[in-house]
């Protein structure tokens, strides 16, 4: 064993002084050498030798986890070569015959330091057709889980699509579930005097809704929220506001100006403003038959609502 070296203040011939620090700090590690005694460095700063030396090839080794060459190791009677020691790499072995066995690494000890070498034991791991089907099995299975999942996927997305449709139909069922009993040939914008009777209405609303002053409509936020959700938007086919105000005389360039100020005001509540303001003697069944004229019974279904406030009135 090495005792002497070039600095008095590391014993340790692996590491060196460094001055800055006033420590000893072990050497750096280099696969296929070893460090020379303190890395060549003396306390001072002098450098008597280089910090490494290579390793003797065919004899000596070093992987990189210790600080000086080993000895390479020799196969024991009845195995081959796996492969040559180098200055970085110690001897691997197998056992005679065997094409497939890998050599499993061993630590012994050599001239008093812990070495690692690859010396075989009972135990290899072998490369079986085996793992290999098992590994062929394994990405078939992954091939058709990806499908499977977006299949699985697609069609719950699906499910959930005609659920959802299924009920605004049912929706939409509930709310127009008054029959449409129109005698008119032509919808379009009929004479008030082609409109329907009260008598038509009494089958969907009550005599004290139908007599009741149209203000009672602006005054019932919740069924004025409604009428407007219904009747405001514009939709093909679809009767709106705009039909409605045409009814009750409101020029084509009121009704554009109102939908252009829809943002601020809903034009179904600047017609029933503007109407209770120049005709306050109109009533609900005066509403109705507007509605009931323009086949939105959806709307007149909205209307029954307010039977509770006219009657506490």
């Amino acid at each position: 064993m090495k005792t002497m070296g070039h600095s008095k203040k590391c014993p340790d011939l692996k590491t060196y002084y460094q001055r800055e620090t006033s420590t000893c700090k072990f050497c750096s590690l280099k696969p296929g050498f070893e460090v020379t005694d303190n890395c060549g460095h003396d306390d001072v700063g002098g450098l008597h030798e280089v910090p490494f030396r290579e390793c003797t090839a065919n004899s000596t080794f070093n992987d990189g986890s210790g600080a000086y060459c080993k000895a390479c190791s020799s196969c024991p009677p009845g195995e081959n070569i796996w492969s040559p020691c180098n200055t970085t790499a110690d001897t691997t072995c197998q056992p005679s015959g065997s094409t497939t066995a890998v050599p499993v690494p061993v630590t012994v000890s050599m001239d008093g330091r812990k070495h690692t070498s690859m010396i075989p034991t009972s135990t290899f791991f072998s490369t079986s057709k085996k793992p290999l089907q098992q590994s062929k099995n394994d990405d078939v299975g992954l091939q058709w889980t990806v499908p499977l999942v977006i299949l699985i996927s697609i069609m719950v997305a699906g499910i959930c699509a005609f659920l959802i449709y299924k009920k605004r139909k049912r929706g939409q069922n509930t709310v127009l579930g008054f029959s449409r009993r129109s005698s008119y040939i032509n919808a379009g914008f009929s004479p008030l005097s082609a409109l329907p009777g009260n008598n038509d209405l009494e089958h969907i609303l009550n005599p004290n809704i139908l007599s009741a002053p149209l203000q009672t409509v602006l005054d019932n936020l919740d069924v004025l929220e409604e009428l407007v959700i219904l009747l405001d938007p514009e939709s093909q086919g679809v009767k709106n506001t705009k039909h409605l105000a045409s009814h009750c005389s409101f020029t084509a360039t009121w009704i554009t100006y109102t939908y252009s100020m829809k943002e601020s005001k809903s034009p179904l509540k600047a017609v029933l403003e503007g109407v209770t303001s120049r005709n306050p003697d109109w009533t609900v069944g005066h509403l109705a038959k507007l509605l009931r004229h323009m086949e939105r019974n959806d709307a007149i279904a909205v209307l029954s609502k307010l039977g509770l406030n006219v009657i506490q009135v």
